[in-house]
């Protein structure tokens, strides 16, 4: 079909070509028209003329003569018209024998090409013949193993099923014998093999459950250790906690004089517009202030670093001193919020809680600055949160305001109760309420993310150096632990140790039992949970003791 189009083709373009020849022939001849023409208009223009001489003339010898130049001029026109026309139609003739020619050529090699293009196409056409073919005979092939393969199936198939009817047949036959010569039936044989194999293998599974049990226990002990020292790792802060001191340096024992002013009224109007109360006879260079508020005892602290630097104390000077420091003190407190949540990853709170969150700024709590102990917590929580699978996000927002309590403006409760009220007031997931009212252990654990707030708070709080104590503090505590475990009867002796993280009671054989160990170490627990305030926790061990002693002589 490709061939036949091709030549039809071919057809198509020689007839256009062949008209194109003849409109060639037809300009041809109307090219030699106009000619002819001009020739006749020229000879008609000499006849005029030489009739217009004849009318001139008056002799007849002079249109005689002019009768011959007429019929020679046409003559000669004539035989030029003729020449002109002859010559055009030859080379008329001559260019369509070229282009026959060319023509001719043309279609020979449209012809050949096609006959080239036949050739290849029923090549290829052959050649997938010979393909498919080749295919169609491997299936063939291929289905006729797959049926000689179903036959052999078949008869193995047949094979096995006599083979299992002759092992049953056979199975049944020595089961019988059996039973002949065992006097048991096949059920009475059975229940013996299943009670001694049950005898065998619980022997087996307790020797392997205590293996497994005391390999996962070492193992759990290094992981646990692992998870603890990345957790720690992780939590490490390079902030540097502002301990934000009451006592201020003066150049001279004079400036107490400044401080005073006359009858008191400098000193009066500074604690008045402060809230702190100024302590002069500390030391002779030295001012102690004095007040629960860290916030207004760092407010007393740079107003009056200022007035002394100014050197103008007086009480307009010391209200306009401390209203800027007010408001210096609370664009500081705000942005450390910012900043605190930035760096812990949580956006979006509200402002309010942000500004009490700077709080933290100027809170201590045993001397560990609570943005240091905030951050440091909030780090913890989320790695353990991740090594465990609990919800991070959760773990992350309690940690940030699990102490939120401690800098309430108006505290009515203890800073766990605050706490759950300021979340509260600012509409906090109640996921994240528990864990603030359970990091403390006041009411039973409800999710792992308060248990994780707990654990991440205890190691923050609880790890050497984050806090310190005065000393005289520190041994009271130590002295009411003690009190506190010898104050019961049964009661030997008892040892405040690990920095008052630990209690160790003895008790007295012969005044207790067995029993009264756990109730004692609770009782102990409650009592110091209710009269001493410590961070961290503290464990208290009970240990009772029964020696036997016998001398042989």
């Amino acid at each position: 079909m490709l061939v036949v189009n091709y030549l039809n083709d071919s057809k198509g373009s020689i007839m256009t070509f062949f008209n194109n020849l003849s409109s060639l022939f037809t300009k041809a001849r109307e090219d030699s028209q106009p000619v002819t023409q001009k020739k006749s208009e020229k000879k008609h223009q000499d006849s005029k003329r030489v009739e217009q001489q004849k009318k001139v003339a008056k002799k007849p010898q002079h249109k005689q003569q002019a009768k011959l130049v007429d019929k020679k001029t046409i003559e000669a026109v004539s035989k030029s018209t003729q020449q002109e026309v002859s010559s055009i139609l030859r080379e008329a003739q001559a260019q369509a024998r070229e282009i026959i020619v060319e023509a001719k050529d043309e279609a020979l090699q449209v012809k050949a090409q096609a006959e080239q293009e036949a050739r290849k196409q029923e090549e290829t056409f052959n050649q997938r013949q010979r393909t498919l073919d080749n295919k169609i005979d491997k299936i063939d092939r291929r289905l006729d193993e797959i049926q000689q393969k179903e036959k052999n199936l078949s008869k193995e198939k047949e094979a096995i099923e006599q083979l299992k009817k002759r092992l049953n047949e056979t199975k049944e036959k020595m089961l019988k014998r059996l039973e002949e010569i065992s006097g048991m039936t096949a059920q009475e044989a059975q229940k013996i093999l299943i009670e001694g194999l049950e005898k065998k293998l619980t022997q087996e599974m307790a020797q392997l459950i205590r293996q497994k049990k005391e390999e996962v226990q070492l193992e759990a002990k290094e992981v646990a250790k692992e998870i603890l020292i990345d957790t720690m790792r992780h939590g490490a802060t390079d902030y540097v906690a502002e301990y934000t001191v009451s006592i201020i340096n003066l150049p001279s024992e004079e400036v107490k004089g400044k401080i005073i002013g006359k009858s008191g009224r400098n000193i009066h109007a500074f604690e008045r517009q402060t809230g702190v109360d100024l302590d002069l006879d500390y030391a002779e260079t030295e001012v102690r202030l004095s007040c629960f508020d860290p916030v207004r005892r760092e407010v007393a602290r740079i107003s009056l670093e200022k007035l002394i630097k100014d050197g103008r104390i007086q009480p307009a000077r010391i209200e306009k001193t401390v209203a800027k420091v007010k408001q210096d003190i609370e664009e500081s407190m705000v942005e450390a919020g910012k900043e605190l949540c930035q760096l812990v990853g949580v956006y979006n709170l509200p402002p309010g809680l942000v500004k009490s969150l700077g709080r933290f700024k100027y809170r201590f709590s045993y001397g560990q600055n609570m943005i240091k102990h905030t951050l440091e917590e909030t780090k913890i929580g989320i790695k353990l949160a991740h090594e465990l699978g609990v919800d991070v996000n959760v773990v992350k927002l309690a940690c940030l305001l699990h102490d939120v309590g401690k800098i309430a403006e108006t505290p009515d409760g203890n800073h766990v109760e605050m706490g759950v009220k300021i979340a509260k007031k600012y509409n906090m997931p109640q996921e994240v309420i528990d864990c603030i009212a359970q990091h403390h252990e006041d009411t039973p654990f409800t999710s792992p993310e308060a248990m994780v707030v707990y654990i991440a708070d205890a190691i923050s709080g609880a790890r050497p150096g984050a806090r310190y104590e005065n000393i005289d503090e520190y041994i009271e505590r130590l002295e009411e632990l003690e009190q506190i475990a010898t104050s019961y009867s049964e009661v030997e002796e008892a040892y405040a140790v690990k920095a008052g993280r630990e209690v160790r009671v003895l008790l007295n054989p012969q005044q207790s039992k067995d029993d009264d160990v756990n109730v004692l170490a609770g009782k102990i627990r409650d009592k110091i949970q209710d009269k001493l305030t410590y961070p961290g926790t503290v464990t208290v061990n009970v240990i009772r003791e029964t020696r036997g002693e016998a001398v042989a002589n």
